[in-house]
């Protein structure tokens, strides 16, 4: 997302070629999977995690480009709105301590850029949307300086041909809703996400993704932390319909006629990751027709790895939940599953829980005799994930052999044991392991994560002006994420 581009204006001449060069590189794309060049001798995992800044009163404070200056470190990088910053983790293998590194990687780097932007009246909150968000932060001056943020928010719009419609429900009892319009794409830099990466072979994508794709509603549930919008409190997990809207190119008479929106769950099991690749060039335009002077067959056919710039740019810019990724480290290709399913926060602990109770579970359900998909339909998983979304820790989900079941109570019952499982068999420390794994239960025993405490906090302030409480909450929020408690023990 945060890749730099120039600020310019693109011809249909321009267009032609760029869809003439992508459909070279899935050509190039699918000689590299049949001939098995890609590293997957001893995959990586990885981690992301994008943070909002705050002024003294928490509200909104748009300097990421200050607060960048003075953190000084590359791993740290802007996003979408000047309110946004994220960090890169360095990649490590979890058989070689990676929980433990992330954990404290992460936990260094967050108090030392808290220490650095605090001096410019910035402070650092992970949370999935900021409560504090008001519309006067969602106007065209709060975009960030890189061009490829303006060019996109023109790309979406032009498509779009008219404004953005925002249209968020929230639940019962308070029954809230947001309805408004943006003339830009700000609204999406409202989502702030952890991104987890599992590199794997080519032959095992396929289940690495499903198994993504199956459990994501239940990482919805156990960590959401999204419940207030332009200070209506809606969904548990509100930046599942936001970023879904925000980002939308399509108009009411496009969304009639089944065109697939760019923000998707996706509509089927797949066999292969060349599916999704495929599926991106077959369905969406491309938003940055930027096309470069690599010819991908030429570089192939000499020995090289191709960049496949055009077909990397184009999927960036179809946000899939579960992402495929294909990136090259060391002049070597790989592929990644991103998983971009989590809200940002509440803590460190709690992150890196979410990631180990992640990773665990995926390799085990990937590594089954048979496949939990082969027992469930798409439509059941994407329903789940919606509903997760909706009621966070109090969803109630389906699952093969059993059912209906609350998810707190799946968890519990046979996906933690799973998780475990899948832990050991990458080769994390048991300690580590049981100590992070801990944390989801206490969390599903508690019936408690952050999208709970934040509601449960506000109801407390039932009666005073809404945002002078979600201001209170925010600032008692940002105190707790720095004692690196996690949620459940508020």
């Amino acid at each position: 997302m945060g890749a730099e581009v120039d600020a310019q204006e693109f011809t249909r001449a321009d267009r032609t070629r760029h869809r003439e060069k992508v459909r070279r590189c899935l050509d190039v794309f699918a000689r590299m999977l049949r001939d098995s060049v890609f590293d997957t001798d001893d995959p990586m995992v990885g981690l992301e995690v994008e943070l909002n800044l705050v002024d003294e009163a928490n509200d909104p404070a748009l300097k990421n480009a200050e607060a960048l200056e003075r953190i000084a470190d590359p791993a740290w990088q802007t996003e979408l709105g000047q309110f946004n910053i994220e960090i890169n983790v360095p990649p490590a293998r979890l058989r070689e301590g990676g929980l433990a590194d992330f954990e404290a990687n992460l936990r260094r780097s967050l108090n030392d850029a808290e220490a650095k932007s605090s001096e410019i009246g910035a402070h650092l909150v992970m949370i999935g949307v900021l409560p504090t968000l008001a519309e006067g932060h969602m106007g065209p001056a709060s975009l960030s300086g890189n061009p490829r943020y303006r060019l996109l928010s023109e790309q979406i719009l032009a498509a779009r041909g008219e404004d953005i419609e925002l249209s968020i429900q929230g639940l019962p009892p308070a029954s809230e809703q947001v309805e408004t319009t943006a003339g830009t794409i700000l609204p999406e830099a409202a989502c702030t996400s952890t991104q987890l990466h599992v590199q794997t072979s080519p032959s095992e994508f396929a289940a690495y993704w499903n198994a993504s794709q199956a459990v994501s509603a239940i990482q919805l549930a156990l960590g959401a932390n999204s419940p207030y919008l332009l200070g209506k409190q809606l969904w548990r997990e509100t930046r599942i319909p936001l970023f879904e809207q925000a980002t939308d190119t399509r108009g009411e008479e496009l969304k009639a006629q089944g065109v697939r929106p760019r923000v998707w769950f996706g509509e089927r099991w797949v066999t292969s990751v060349f599916d999704l690749f495929e599926e991106n060039v077959r369905y969406f335009p491309a938003l940055l027709p930027i096309t470069d002077e690599e010819d991908p067959v030429r570089v192939l056919e000499g020995g090289g790895t191709p960049n496949l710039s055009e077909l990397r740019l184009h999927n960036g810019t179809v946000y899939r939940w579960n992402r495929p990724v294909y990136d090259i480290a060391g002049g070597v290709p790989h592929l990644r599953v991103e998983n971009r399913v989590l809200a940002a926060g509440p803590t460190v602990v709690d992150t890196m829980a979410n990631a180990a109770f992640y990773f665990g579970l995926v390799r085990t359900l990937a590594e089954s005799e048979r496949p939990l998909w082969s027992a469930m339909s798409f439509s059941a998983a994407e329903e789940n994930f919606h509903t997760a979304a909706q009621h966070g820790i109090d969803a109630q989900v389906f699952w093969p052999g059993i059912g209906q079941v609350p998810a707190t109570e799946l968890v519990l019952r046979r996906l933690l044991p799973m998780a475990k499982q899948g832990l050991d068999s990458w080769g994390v420390p048991g300690a580590d392991s049981d100590r992070l794994l801990g944390v989801i239960e206490g969390r599903c025993l508690a019936g408690v994560n952050g999208a709970e405490w934040f509601v449960r906090r506000m109801a407390e302030r039932d009666g005073q002006d809404r945002y002078d409480a979600l201001r209170a909450v925010t600032g008692e929020y940002r105190e707790r994420m720095h004692t690196n408690d996690p949620v459940h023990t508020w």
